[in-house]
């Protein structure tokens, strides 16, 4: 099952991207996470990070799953109504196809014009070619 984590691509270049997805109520994995109070599962949060990297990395890159993360760091839950607004920039390219990039994710809740963004999710991972 494929799950699109990327509504909207708000700003792109060659060396980063920015990103946009609307968490709602009719979003199947937040059916059990958890019951009385959903919000999005981490795993999605790094998931929509990695799609917008992929979305960075470009259309004529081979297929590319994750790699490796590093210095992964949860804040804010994401709950159905707010916006995760990803962040992500490409650090390099080496020579076997991985590539290297810094992520973050905010929280925005709508309506709430005095409310600061915050931190859903931060870290580092690696995209690399599939081994076949």
């Amino acid at each position: 099952m494929h799950f699109n984590l990327v509504d909207s691509v708000l700003e792109q270049t060659a060396q980063h991207i920015v990103t946009h997805k609307q968490v709602s109520n009719a979003e199947e994995y937040l059916l059990d996470h958890f019951p009385g109070y959903p919000v999005l599962p981490g795993v999605m949060m790094i998931e929509a990070m990695v799609q917008a990297a992929r979305r960075l990395a470009g259309p004529n890159e081979p297929p590319l799953v994750l790699g490796q993360v590093r210095a992964l760091k949860y804040g804010s839950f994401v709950r159905p109504g707010d916006i995760l607004r990803v962040r992500i920039e490409l650090l390099k390219r080496a020579d076997d196809g991985t590539t290297e990039f810094k992520g973050e994710a905010e929280r925005f809740t709508p309506g709430d014009s005095t409310a600061e963004p915050k931190v859903a999710v931060s870290g580092r991972f690696a995209l690399r070619p599939i081994r076949r």
